[in-house]
């Protein structure tokens, strides 16, 4: 099996240093906020950018991106923070377009679609390269595709192409030959792929990651090290120049991409922040231009900051829930897993700590997903919560052992509301049904990892979607997805979720659709959806242009660009 590999340069340091110096600090102007947040910019200080210890030229334009990425390969990465880098480096057939999150054209510059929907005929264009050079063909997709369909691999999104004929026999293994699965390449520029059967949101799934064209002839020469590969060939509009670890990853422009005169920025930083003080702290004194996701807002700031134009509040369809591992007793009896579910108080939780217009969640796809209506979920009622824990074996939480309840941490303190949330669901479940739970604090980088060895009682989760449809959400929870991470499978479910993938009526495929869904949270409930997302970021739209807002938070970085000149503080 292929290993993530962290990849990292020689005589690489930790990039930032923080200032401690009074007068430094007087130095920072915060203009609005600095009567009200001085403190907490004092906190983390005015930050040297390892850029300047490495000598190099500023860029063009610097994104703080959260984490650390674990990995590069757009084949196995399963983060929002990675899968913006991967998509820079690495493209598909076709892309997510950034004023709409809808899919365009991408290495394929058209499409056709038989009159059964089942055959998809791709065209590629015709001045595609690797940024080194080589010509990039029908071959390299192939390629692709099936080495995402490789178990070696440990794809977590491989079965996004079991809609492909054959895929997902030979991902188990029942089909040997990589070429019985419904992808070929007609010539160096066509290439056909069949499907099990219509998939309306098939374009979507062409934008997806692990469907992005990546080098054969690297990765055949050094195998799960092909990242440290320089230069690394890739397909998309960005080189990657540097990856250097709690630092930055430093882009530059791929000339020879197919779309390069559009690419809109040369040079981008992309720094792997955790902490929300220290990345508004680089914001206000202008060391950053855009700052992505809620986790990076101090959440104490977030209703002053919400009121100011360069900050930027949307719908978003996202969902923050709680897996159980239901391999683990009692968690494997659904009473206990609906009692759990029926002592969560949402609308506490959305009024003590969010304070982000997020809305209470009692079913799992997010309202406005395309084409569809959840049903009603499990309510808070605390005395059916008990009821069903008695009827299990434990009235008032007697005899229940104690559980883990598992959140990630980021770096200085980046992820102080899930501790808040984590504290909260003990407190309630501590009232609600005399359960005691441990609350076990894991670093990011690996929570991913313990999440899917099941190691967990109870984990905290969140889910984005990928594309706007009732699937991205429900897929999740099919018995081979890889991002399942409940231990939970169920083959009524599978049934309803592939009947609904079958149907082209988009009436019927939403009703198998919210069977499946109320199977999922009110009669097995291997999960419990808490709230759906509000999506909020910062920049200032008088210096930045090519960022829109929409449902997939989608923001293609070649679209992006500075148009008024960095003055730092």
């Amino acid at each position: 099996m292929l290993r993530r590999r962290r990849l990292s340069s020689k005589g690489d340091t930790a990039a930032r240093t923080v200032r401690e110096d009074e007068g430094e600090r007087k130095e920072c102007r915060y203009r609005p906020m600095r009567l009200l947040a001085g403190c907490l910019f004092a906190a983390a200080g005015c930050i040297l950018f390892a850029g300047c210890l490495h000598h190099e030229p500023p860029a063009d334009l610097v994104i703080i991106n959260f984490t650390e990425p674990e990995s590069l390969d757009p084949a196995i990465v399963t983060g929002i923070a990675e899968m913006r880098l991967t998509k820079a480096l690495f493209e598909g057939l076709l892309r997510l377009d950034g004023t709409n999150a809808r899919p365009s054209p991408g290495l394929a510059e058209r499409w056709e679609i038989s009159p059964q929907g089942t055959i998809y005929t791709f065209y590629l264009r015709s001045n595609l390269a690797w940024s080194t050079g080589e010509p990039l063909t029908t071959a390299d997709v192939v390629y692709s595709w099936r080495r995402a369909l490789d178990p070696a691999t440990a794809s977590d999104y491989a079965a996004q192409l079991f809609c492909l004929k054959n895929a997902e026999a030979f991902y188990n293994g029942k089909i040997k030959d990589p070429a019985a699965v419904g992808i070929r390449a007609l010539d160096s520029r066509r290439l056909e792929v069949e499907l099990e059967h219509p998939l309306a949101f098939f374009p979507d799934v062409c934008c997806m990651p692990v469907t992005a064209v990546v080098p054969r002839q690297i990765i055949d020469r050094e195998g799960d090290r092909w990242l440290s590969a320089r230069p690394l060939p890739v397909s998309g509009p960005y080189e990657l120049e540097a990856w250097r670890l709690n630092d930055k990853v430093r882009l530059h422009k791929n000339p020879r991409y197919w779309d390069a005169s559009h690419t809109q920025s040369d040079v981008v930083d992309m720094l792997p922040i955790g902490s929300p003080n220290v990345a508004l702290n680089l914001y206000e004194t202008g060391l950053a231009d855009i700052v992505w996701d809620k986790d990076l807002i101090p959440v104490e700031l977030q209703e002053v900051l919400a009121k100011r134009p360069d900050f930027h509040a949307y719908d978003y369809l996202g969902t923050y829930f709680y897996r159980f591992n239901v391999t683990r007793k009692p968690l494997d009896d659904a009473r206990v897993r609906r009692a759990f579910a029926l002592a969560t108080d949402r609308e506490r939780i959305i009024r003590k700590l969010t304070h982000g217009g997020e809305k209470a969640a009692f079913h799992f796809v997010p309202d406005g997903t395309a084409n569809y209506q959840s049903p009603e979920g499990l309510p808070f009622d605390p005395a059916r919560a008990r009821q069903l824990l008695a009827e299990a074996g434990f009235p008032g939480g007697r005899g229940f052992p104690r559980l883990q309840f598992a959140f990630y941490s980021a770096a200085s303190g980046g992820a102080k509301l899930q501790g808040d949330l984590a504290i909260e669901l003990q407190q309630m479940w501590r009232d609600g049904l005399g359960i005691e739970t441990e609350l076990r604090q894991i670093e990011r980088k690996i929570f991913m990892g313990v999440q899917s060895r099941l190691e967990f009682d109870v984990c905290a989760s969140s889910w984005i979607a990928d594309y706007d449809d009732a699937n991205t959400f429900l897929d999740l929870f099919t018995s081979n997805s890889g991002n399942n991470r409940t231990g939970w499978k169920n083959a009524h479910y599978d049934q309803l979720l592939q009947a609904a993938n079958s149907q082209t009526d988009v009436h019927q495929r939403a009703q198998l659709f919210r069977e499946a869904e109320s199977l999922l949270v009110t009669e097995e409930a291997p999960i419990v959806p808490v709230y759906f997302y509000t999506g909020f970021n910062y920049f200032d739209p008088a210096k930045i242009e090519g960022i829109w807002q929409n449902l997939l938070d989608e923001h293609p970085v070649q679209s992006i660009r500075r148009i008024k000149a960095r003055q730092t503080h």
